[in-house]
């Protein structure tokens, strides 16, 4: 039987974070922040806002009211498919996809998002190796994500690992990039702006 635990907990205007939709509204996408209508297009497009947490549209609110902690710790953002349904139906052209990535990098790198979930580990991890070796080695980041999520999972899938290793789609050997201290500098710059 369920049963009913209240509502979230109240949160009083100090513990809120002011420059929080600010901040977000002068990132790419987020340019149009502040004239959304709250008309529920966005929440209404999106083919997976029976997954989330929070609506598009109840994050776009909360995110201008500085709920800076409950939008960087919601897994609306990283179920986001990046469909760009919202993006192309909203009236006030608001480009919500490129919210949930802003949120996603910010998530990342306050190191906010929910812990054992898949998506930002895996995110977190492809950056890692393509920093270190220049191109992404599957073997090693799925290895990497389910030790770091979920290690049982790992076990489950072992037999659809060999039967890709078997049939060369995927490989052991790290591949790496020439001249790879060439691109360090560049992501370097990346982060930076």
């Amino acid at each position: 039987m369920n049963v009913w635990t209240g509502e979230r907990k109240i949160k009083y205007e100090s513990e809120l974070d002011p420059t929080f939709g600010k901040r977000i509204a002068e990132l790419y996408g987020g340019e149009n922040l502040h004239q959304c209508i709250q008309c529920g297009t966005c929440s209404s497009t999106c083919p997976l806002t029976i997954y989330m947490d929070f609506t598009p549209r109840r994050l776009v609110a909360m995110t201008r009211e500085g709920f800076r902690d409950e939008v960087l710790q919601s897994k609306t953002i990283w179920l986001c498919a990046s469909c760009y349904s919202c993006t192309v139906d909203c009236p006030k052209k608001i480009k919500i996809t490129e919210l949930m990535y802003a949120f996603k990098q910010m998530a990342i790198d306050e190191g906010v998002y929910p812990k054992r979930f898949a998506t930002p580990v895996m995110a977190h991890e492809f950056f890692k190796i393509v920093r270190r070796w220049g191109r992404s080695n599957e073997g090693i980041l799925i290895t990497l994500m389910f030790l770091k999520t979920n290690p049982f999972k790992l076990l489950k899938q072992a037999l659809l690992g060999w039967n890709l290793l078997r049939r060369g789609r995927m490989g052991l050997k790290i591949e790496s990039i020439k001249r790879r201290n060439e691109l360090k500098p560049i992501l370097d710059a990346v982060e930076k702006a």
